[in-house]
This record gives structure tokens, sequence and C-alpha cells, in this order.
């Protein structure tokens, strides 16, 4: 069976890989557990200065995986009440692991960003994408709540222009995302990507990784990132909106 999340470490810089391609990296129960599995490796390896965050094929994160979401089976949802619940704790719990892993985490957004896979780019220390990418937390078009995601994205851009992008919603150009700070690194296209992400890897490595890991904790602490409790609590808000017949019936319009 293909690993659904792929870790690679060639000295001093890890890659980790969503690897539902064909489903567009969505988050599902199992992706994200092979990704804590993935994350715990990565918090105790040694020598890592940097570690960066893509996806294969053509997307970064497409978000949720919607069948696993919807919860009627008739409506080819999963048929497990409690699935959407355990996903979204899963994928909060995950946010604090990559936000306080001792290296400095690289999101290399290669195409769609959305929802959830946004709030994971965010949580990032630094974002590379391109022009033409998909990004953004269309949530509330669906009739959800990002609360996982939300401090996450208050931590990136301020409190104002997320209020701003939440509340309405919708996805944006990787051009956009730069202006507003959600990426932090724009290249014109998908085929400069690589070259763009190796510099911004190279600039890391060059810097001192003790010095590094030392910053990065104090940012972590100032910011109040190593806090589960507010997205654990966001998880529990995001799941009893979802569950609301509106919202289910919003997603299952979306499955067809």
């Amino acid at each position: 069976m293909t690993d659904l999340a792929k870790l690679n470490i060639d000295g001093p810089v890890a890659t980790l890989a969503f690897n539902r391609a064909e489903q567009r990296n969505a988050l599902s129960i199992e992706l994200l557990d092979a990704l804590h599995v993935k994350v715990d490796q990565l918090a105790e390896a040694d020598g890592v200065v940097v570690t960066v965050i893509t996806g294969a094929g053509r997307a970064f994160c497409a978000g949720m995986d919607l069948k696993q979401v919807i919860i009627d089976a008739d409506k080819g949802g999963s048929g497990k009440p409690d699935l959407p619940r355990r996903l979204l704790a899963s994928l909060g719990r995950l946010t604090v692991k990559i936000r306080t892993l001792p290296s400095v985490v690289v999101a290399k957004v290669n195409g769609a960003a959305i929802g959830g896979g946004c709030g994971l780019a965010c949580v990032c220390d630094a974002v590379v994408t391109h022009e033409d990418a998909k990004l953004g937390f269309p949530e509330v078009d669906l009739g959800l709540c990002p609360a996982v995601v939300a401090p996450w994205l208050v931590r990136k851009i301020g409190a104002g222009p997320a209020r701003a992008v939440l509340l309405r919603g919708g996805v944006m150009s990787g051009g956009r995302a730069g202006e507003i700070g959600i990426a932090d690194v724009v290249c014109p296209d998908r085929d400069s990507l690589d070259a763009a992400t190796d510099e911004v890897v190279r600039r890391y490595t060059e810097s001192g990784a003790l010095a590094l890991t030392a910053t990065k904790n104090l940012l972590n602490d100032l910011d109040r990132s190593r806090d589960e409790t507010i997205v654990l609590r966001g998880a529990e808000l995001s799941a009893g909106v979802l569950a609301t017949e509106q919202a289910q019936a919003s997603l299952v319009s979306r499955l067809r």
C-alpha cells in the first residue's frame, strides 16, 4: 500500500509530502494519522534544520475529505457520526505539532491549498507558492466554520485581515496570497517553484541551526503557538456546525 505521507531526510533538509495525489491530498483520517507519525519522527530527528512540506501531484492540499465529513452513508458519506469530530481534532493537534517542530518549516504550496490545507500552510514558518496557485478558506461558503485554522491565519496575517479573509470565504490566487501576507515568496509559475523553494531553504541552512531553533521557540512562546486548547476548542465548534442539516446538505451538493 502506498504511504499516505512520505518523509525523506537528506542531511539538514527534510521533505514531508502529502501523498493522495488522486484525491488532491484531501485530509482523510488515514492521511492525518500518517502525518502524525511522520511529524513525530521529525521531532526526534537529529540534524534537521529545515523541513519542506508539500503535496504530491498538482495540489498542495484540498482540505477535508468530503466523503469523511458527510455523515449519511446513503448520500456518499462515511456513516460514522463521530468521524468529523475525530478528523478535526486530529487536524488541530497536527497543527500544533508542525508549529513546534525544532526545524524551520517551509510550505511549498505547489497547487491548491484550500481550507484545512491553507491552514496547514499558515502553520509553517514560511510559505512559498506561485502566482497561479489557488489558496483560501471557503468554509463559510459551505456552511462551515473555519475554527481550527483561524488561530493560525490570525497569527500569520493579523486579526483584521484574517477576519476579512475568513468571513469573505472563497479562494484567491497565489499572487493575492502574497499581497496579504499568507505567502512569503511568490514565484511567477509552477516551473519556477522548485528553484524559489531551494533558495529559501539555502538561506536557512546557511544560518546558525541553534539560533534558528532558539528564535523559533521564542516566537512560539510569544504568540502562544504551543497552546493546543484553542485549536481543540475550535475543532469542537467546527464539528458542531458541520453536523447541522444545512452544512451537511451543502457538503452533499458539492460531492455530486
